[in-house]
């Protein structure tokens, strides 16, 4: 049986709008991937505002604008990859088109193309869950970016101060996905458009 998440019985109503960010992020599970879609879905109501707010503390273009791009999955999701957090993607006006296609193999996404995948971190040892890193790939071309095929990472702590990122230790993960030119997917039963029937 699931283990459910446990959270303070006023969280994110009406009623609790002095919540704290404590009461708000509160868990009672031994493996992120026993989160259910509702808790999932009150953890990320009461954090996502955190995180856009954090991501765009420093004024970085794309912490501050990816909220208006488009959203690859209906909800946030723990996949495995990036230190089994939630990620919840979303792709600019370049990348969307393709992207959300979810094509496995035969394509390459255009030049200007960037996704940013929101994180967060889940705590087992603490009980809680926060904010983790923006995670960000951007598509530069092959002249530019020749060791990580046309592909630059980077990423924002919650705080939004720019994370110092070695390409090939993301790129070395992301090459798994090659033949979908190294973009890994939200989990199937979360994207945008899938046939959840």
């Amino acid at each position: 049986m699931i283990r459910k998440l446990v959270i303070a019985a006023a969280l994110c109503t009406a009623a609790a709008g002095a919540a704290s960010a404590e009461e708000c992020n509160a868990i009672s599970v031994e493996d992120a991937f026993d989160l259910d879609e509702a808790a999932i879905n009150v953890l990320y109501d009461c954090l996502q505002e955190k995180m856009a707010t954090g991501y765009a503390k420093q004024g970085d273009a794309v912490g501050s604008e990816y909220r208006t791009w488009a959203a690859t999955a209906t909800r946030p999701a723990v996949a495995g990859p990036h230190g089994n957090r939630l990620l919840n993607t979303f792709a600019n006006d370049i990348a969307a088109e393709q992207y959300l296609k979810f094509e496995e193999e035969g394509f390459e996404m255009p030049v200007g193309s960037v996704l940013a995948k929101e994180s967060i971190s889940i705590s087992i040892k603490k009980k809680a869950a926060r904010p983790g890193p923006l995670f960000i790939m951007t598509k530069v071309g092959t002249d530019e970016a020749p060791d990580t095929a046309g592909w630059l990472y980077a990423g924002l702590q919650p705080n939004g101060k720019v994370m110092k990122v070695k390409q090939s230790f993301c790129h070395d993960c992301h090459v798994g996905w090659e033949a979908q030119d190294h973009l890994g997917y939200p989990l199937e039963e979360v994207r945008v458009g899938a046939n959840t029937n």
